[in-house]
């Protein structure tokens, strides 16, 4: 694969999960498109990586991917806390948990 189609690529991946996020009202709708956002962006580091014949890039989207896990575990923690607090995963409901 060539790195113009791999950036390219990787742009729609990212422009699909800014998408993504932006309408969708749902938690796990809004981190999934997070994680979408996370891994094209993963490409990335890995396309210029190779492109250039360096492990520096791989081990920045290796770290990457193992930052993003804890921030799902963290994020779903608070899905599971805001379901059981108002019976309903929207996120309009999470600025009402303010206080």
């Amino acid at each position: 694969m060539t790195l113009p189609l791999t950036l390219s690529v990787a742009a729609i991946l990212f422009a699909l999960g800014v998408f993504g996020a932006l309408t969708r009202r749902n938690a796990i709708g809004v981190l999934m498109s997070i994680e979408l956002m996370a891994n094209a962006v993963n490409i990335n580091l890995v396309a210029f990586a190779h492109y250039t014949n360096g492990v520096a890039g791989q081990t920045f989207a290796l770290f990457a991917m193992a930052l993003t896990v804890v921030e799902v575990a963290v994020a779903l923690a608070i899905v599971v806390l805001l379901y059981r607090t108002r019976r309903d995963i929207q996120i309009d409901l999470a600025s009402e948990m303010q206080r």
